[in-house]
């Protein structure tokens, strides 16, 4: 049988009795065309997919970590509804209550 650990609390998730949740995360660096390019007729969204398409293929030494990563997360239940409250974990501004007077 596998065992799943929540990747955020660390506490292993029970599939008999309860969900568990994926996340998968995707970073990639921004190939924004420079203007004297924009008259190219070329695809450059279809050439970075193709690039990222080969990357899973094999590993590319050329390209870093700061080009292209990605990861895949387990998430109990009660840390999927804070990961989606919250994805980017930002601080929460704090909620004030004032009185009526």
């Amino acid at each position: 049988m596998i065992h799943y650990t929540c990747d955020s609390c660390k506490r292993q998730i029970d599939p008999e009795s309860e969900l568990r949740y994926v996340v998968r995360l995707e970073v990639y660096a921004s190939l924004d065309p420079v203007e004297d390019e924009l008259q190219d007729e070329r695809d450059h969204l279809q050439e970075v997919q193709e690039i990222l398409e080969r990357m899973d293929d094999a590993q590319d030494p050329q390209i870093g970590d700061d080009v292209y990563h990605h990861a895949r997360y387990d998430l109990c239940s009660e840390c999927r509804k804070k990961y989606v409250k919250n994805p980017l974990a930002r601080p929460t501004a704090h909620h004030l209550d004032f009185s009526q007077n």
